[in-house]
């Protein structure tokens, strides 16, 4: 298992070396001389100077790619032109916020995704069924952004039972946490759910057909307790497969939902510094997120070849 893990992290080395390259390229694919992008067309000659200097543009390229993987690995991802703050620390301030949503809308998923899909498969061809198929077709089909905006509508302006944004931090209030937070974490959890409830539908309907299945019926065991201790458990193979795209894209679909909902996470940072052209927090940002979404991938990996077993894999005997 030791061996598997370091063989995954290992194997995460050039992904990282080529998305830093795409994140310092970023600077030189945009049309146009980057300062005067960003500087727009009021700049001075001197403003145009100052922002290249800020940015090391001024310097030769050979001299900005060594200074760039120089700083990137002490850690330096740069300093924010908008917010005038080290990227590095402003990531951290705003990973809390973005974290906390991120697990309450997977736990979400989780919750409504395992239930319905197991519900939906002991109730073959029924109409428990028939509603569970419609539940996830509809949480596939909606875009998070347009049921954010849907659900603003209906729970804050109509009914007004919560806030149309903004955050409450956890330590601070968690009932004002649980108010601010539930619609960007319902708004990202039904497509996830949507898609958790198929697969666990499917994986249910193919293991209950098992002749292990069929067996412990036959011994008079219990159907929750053949469901529970028997079937759930192969079940939650492909569960935990998926576990890590799904927490990828909660973690990408938070950059629209933050905005939309003003929460001040990783996700509207990223999206305020990519329409104020704010270079270094999009480099960083790209690779902070970049470097969670490998991080949960070979966790994910892990946890699956530690619930396995009979997975054989090379240094991970």
């Amino acid at each position: 298992m030791l061996g598997y893990s370091i063989s995954r992290l290992l194997q995460a080395i050039p992904i990282l070396f080529l998305v830093s390259l795409m994140a310092f390229g970023i600077i030189y694919l945009i049309p146009g001389d980057a300062a005067t992008v960003i500087g727009g067309p009021s700049a001075s000659a001197q403003d145009l100077a100052q922002i290249r200097a800020n940015l090391g543009l001024d310097q030769p390229l050979h001299v900005q790619i060594w200074t760039f993987y120089a700083n990137l690995l002490q850690g330096d991802l740069g300093r924010s032109l908008l917010l005038g703050i080290p990227v590095t620390e402003a990531v951290i301030q705003r990973s809390p916020v973005t974290i906390g949503i991120a697990i309450y809308s997977l736990v979400l998923t989780i919750a409504l995704g395992l239930s319905t899909g197991i519900i939906a498969a002991l109730n073959h061809n029924r109409w428990l069924d028939q509603a569970a198929t419609i539940f996830a077709l509809i949480g596939v089909s909606l875009p998070n952004f347009w049921l954010a905006l849907v659900m603003i509508v209906l729970f804050s302006v109509n009914l007004g039972w919560l806030p149309t944004g903004g955050y409450v931090p956890f330590s601070q209030d968690p009932i004002g946490w649980l108010r601010t937070a539930t619609m960007p974490a319902v708004s990202l959890a039904l497509l996830q759910a949507g898609l958790l409830t198929r697969i666990t539908r499917s994986t249910m309907l193919e293991v209950l057909s098992q002749d292990y299945i069929r067996t412990a019926r036959s011994k008079g065991i219990s159907e929750w307790k053949v469901v529970g201790k028997h079937a759930l458990a192969n079940v939650m193979m492909p569960v935990v497969t998926v576990l890590g795209l799904i927490l990828s894209v909660l973690l990408s679909g938070s950059i629209v939902i933050e905005t939309i909902f003003g929460v001040p996470g990783i996700g509207s940072l990223l999206g305020n510094a990519i329409s104020s052209r704010d270079y270094p927090m999009i480099q960083g940002g790209l690779l902070f997120v970049t470097a969670a979404l490998l991080l949960l991938n070979i966790v994910v990996d892990v946890l699956y070849t530690w619930l396995d077993p009979r997975i054989r894999v090379g240094g991970g005997k």
